[in-house]
């Protein structure tokens, strides 16, 4: 498994569905509102917001460029701190070594937190698989895994659940983790949060094993950095006597200068704050002082794949803030399950059709999830050209298909096309090369114009069952220039001066 939900369709019909659940609607428009309208406040307050969006992009540029070489020292880095690094090609390597370390400990539960890579590689069914009870305790995670459901959003990932949802999702849910949601809770934030607080708090004290993920790594030290805004995440880092780290291996930054660009980005790009309430680091293990042993699993699952893609590459820049989720009016509308990933929203558009290297039905649909309105690069805080990828991949599916995997390599199928769009293009290459052909088509069409129909006839009607044909204008271009210039163009003139002009 690697983040795709099983069973899931191609994008337009899994957000035609979508559209038609009102709650589901009201429930995006109401918190994407709110999240974009407090980071444009926290924004506007930074005076060299520009300098530092600029500076977030040519670090992650230089380290994806180095990665190789930042890479190594950060595993050196980690070993000597303590740390044991291992590296895993694909989800189920990640799976595999992820187990192992939990087995090898005898413990049958672990805690979770800042855990979207164990989400894209399905981590806790395969734990589950080997008798593993994995407990998300960040509250909107929490929320998800109680209900049985999938995350939503990066951010926020049960955006598309109102109080009312959660504070059932408690009460029935609860009790099959061994604690019953208090009687009478009702669905104040706080009454939630608070039993979600006292539900966590016995699992947090028993467990022996923590799963996290991380924001950043710092390759000159072999430090890890998560930041979060409960407190879980804290819990999860320090009271467990092993901690696992499953980290994509993009994560990675040069020097402890270069986080402190992204400590100042990513707090107001995703939670609108200044700071996070928690950001926690830490380096290997130290005695006495946290966990005692500190296993880090670096993940490729497709991101060197990406990483030979000049144009795709900008992907790997994310930094998981959801600004584009937040602004994009596609994902208002359709929701994050529509995109079939733990990657939802204009970033998963581009990365998980990237990451998966599937032929799958889903893939193919997602880079034309979009309106290309560029809404999503004005408010990356790594300036990934969104709307440049997702025409990049369409072309890639046009062209080669969607991309298949041969072992730990993505392989573009030829290109076959539509046998009536191969037939057309040739008729059109004939036609552009011979210009008296062309010129006698275009007077065809523009004195037959009256008998030309609206929509298009036999599989056309597909296109045209919801726009009209465009109009054929009542004569060529060719034909009116002549008429009103005295030239046809043929001679190089502009048709005004005699003079050569220059196309225009």
């Amino acid at each position: 498994m690697s983040g795709t939900f099983v069973g899931m369709p191609a994008f337009p019909k899994a957000a035609h569905e979508a559209v038609g659940n009102a709650t589901l609607r009201g429930n995006l428009r109401h918190a994407t509102h709110t999240i974009r309208a407090k980071r444009a406040n926290a924004v506007a307050e930074v005076s060299d917001w520009a300098q530092l969006r600029e500076a977030g992009k040519r670090i992650k540029d230089h380290t994806l460029r180095h990665l190789d070489r930042y890479l190594v020292q950060l595993e050196e880095s980690v070993t000597a701190a303590g740390g044991v690094v291992h590296w895993a090609a694909d989800a189920d390597e990640a799976n595999r070594i992820v187990t192992r370390l939990v087995e090898e400990t005898g413990e049958s539960e672990v805690v979770k937190v800042k855990s979207m890579a164990t989400q894209e590689i399905g981590l806790n069914e395969a734990l589950l698989a080997a008798g593993i009870h994995a407990y998300e305790t960040d509250l909107a995670e929490l929320i998800v895994q109680l209900g049985k459901d999938r995350p939503s959003h990066i951010l926020v990932p049960a955006i598309h659940r109102n109080r009312g949802e959660i504070r059932d999702i408690f009460r029935t849910e609860m009790g099959e983790w061994g604690r019953p949601a208090p009687d009478g809770l009702t669905d104040s934030p706080a009454e939630l949060a608070e039993a979600a607080r006292l539900h966590l708090r016995e699992k947090f004290l028993r467990a022996e094993v923590g799963i996290s993920g991380a924001n950043f790594m710092v390759a000159e030290t072999g430090t890890l950095v998560v930041v979060e805004s409960e407190g879980n995440g804290r819990m999860c880092l320090t009271l467990p006597r092993t901690l696992i780290s499953v980290v994509g291996i993009e994560k990675i930054v040069p020097t402890w200068r270069d986080l402190e660009v992204f400590l100042q980005t990513l707090p107001r790009s995703s939670t609108a704050e200044r700071m996070n309430p928690y950001t926690s680091t830490w380096t290997g293990t130290t005695d006495e002082d946290g966990p005692r042993a500190f296993h880090l699993v670096l993940l490729d699952n497709g991101r060197t794949d990406t990483l030979a893609d000049e144009v795709g590459r900008q992907a790997l820049r994310c930094i998981r803030c959801s600004a584009c989720l937040n602004v994009c009016p596609v994902y208002e509308r359709a929701g994050g399950h529509a995109y079939g990933s733990v990657y939802p929203g204009p970033i998963g558009a581009i990365l998980s059709p990237q990451l998966r290297g599937t032929s799958s039905e889903i893939d193919a649909s997602l880079p034309y999830a979009s309106s290309l309105c560029g809404a999503c690069y004005e408010v990356c805080p790594v300036a990934i050209d969104i709307p440049e990828v997702l025409v990049h991949l369409r072309e890639r599916v046009a062209q080669g298909g969607p991309a298949t995997r041969a072992g730990n390599k993505v392989v573009l199928r030829p290109a076959k096309g539509h046998a009536a769009e191969r037939a057309a293009m040739r008729a059109a290459r004939w036609a552009f090369s011979h210009p008296g052909a062309l010129r006698t088509g275009q007077r065809l069409a523009s004195r037959t114009r009256r008998l030309h129909p609206r929509t298009l006839p036999g599989p056309g009607r597909a296109w045209s069952a919801t726009r009209d044909l465009p109009a054929v204008p009542a004569e060529p271009f060719r034909d009116w220039w002549q008429r009103t210039h005295g030239t046809d163009g043929t001679d190089g003139t502009d048709g005004t001066d005699g003079k050569k002009g220059a196309a225009r």
